[in-house]
């Protein structure tokens, strides 16, 4: 009788191990988490070929209003929360604001703008924040897992660890296209990608994996920061120089543009220099002339 027992006893935990392990690897096989979001599908959402930009002239006005925002998609659900979306567009902001011509950059919450709203959109949006040129933040991240053949199942009195059990590596790409919203023109823009590898217990798998997302997009704007501030300073040379760049400085306004303000200093010293020179020397003459040719 208790040997009966002994081998069920055994052949219930056997099956139960077994079944274990199968929805294991069941629900830790190869699983490619994916987030999207595309400025050209926001942008030309119903575009059967690939979009053409405006190119005629582009009229700006230094000190320019940016607002800075993150693409928005149909799919919210596995998205980057918004709380983190925010820090990663206040860490973008810092890039903007070393740049002389622009004079504020509003931070827009991604609630405001309409999935695959166009460029109406993103009109209606920049004149309810009062910006004219909108910075608009793209992303593409790939978490790719699979299962390591090398692990195993450790079982606790507090559940199940699989030790170096799930492997992930996280690729991100960050992309900020600049757009001026009454030309619909694109300015500039600026890439950032990052890699994360890892691996992580079958217990705290979901939340090590989400850390490895949050990671991947910082690690994105830190590769995206220096090529955005090179960006910047290389759209202040061209619109002194393009043909299809137009700039009208508001009023009080002494940065950057198409004027180059160190030079005009330095010219209006020469200018300054010479008058004071020829002043002198009309003087030295006047003074020299006696006083009965000096009167009438």
């Amino acid at each position: 009788m208790d040997e009966r027992i002994m081998k069920c006893f055994f052949a219930t935990i056997a099956v139960i191990t077994i079944m274990a392990l199968s929805g294991c690897a069941s629900s830790f096989g190869r699983r490619d988490v994916k987030q999207s979001a595309s400025i050209v599908s926001y942008l030309f959402p119903n575009a059967s070929e690939t979009p053409k930009m405006n190119t005629g002239v582009t009229y700006l006005r230094p000190p320019v209003r940016v607002g800075l925002a993150f693409v928005p998609t149909a799919a919210r659900s596995s998205e980057l929360p918004e709380a983190e979306r925010i820090k990663l567009l206040e860490r973008v902001r810092d890039s903007f604001m070393r740049a002389p011509y622009i004079g504020s950059i509003e931070i827009i919450p991604t609630a405001y703008l309409r999935p695959a709203g166009g460029f109406a959109d993103m009109g209606q949006v920049a004149r309810m924040f009062n910006v004219e040129v909108m910075a608009m933040v793209s992303y593409d991240q790939v978490q790719f897992n699979d299962s390591n053949a090398l692990s195993f199942l450790y079982w606790t009195i507090i559940g199940a660890y699989v030790i170096q059990g799930d492997q992930y590596d996280v690729r991100t790409m960050l992309d900020v296209s600049v757009f001026d919203v009454t030309s619909r023109t694109l300015l500039m823009r600026a890439p950032g990608t990052s890699q994360v590898n890892g691996s992580a217990t079958l217990a705290g798998y979901s939340a090590r994996a989400r850390q490895a997302q949050i990671e991947g997009y910082n690690k994105a704007v830190d590769a995206l920061a220096p090529a955005l501030q090179t960006e910047l300073d290389r759209f202040r040379e061209r619109i002194k120089t393009e043909a299809n760049f137009r700039v009208e400085a508001k009023p009080g306004y002494r940065g950057g543009g198409s004027v180059d303000w160190l030079s005009f200093a330095v010219v209006a010293l020469v200018v300054l220099g010479w008058w004071a020179a020829r002043r002198r020397k009309t003087d030295d003459v006047i003074s020299g002339i006696p006083a009965k040719a000096q009167t009438p």
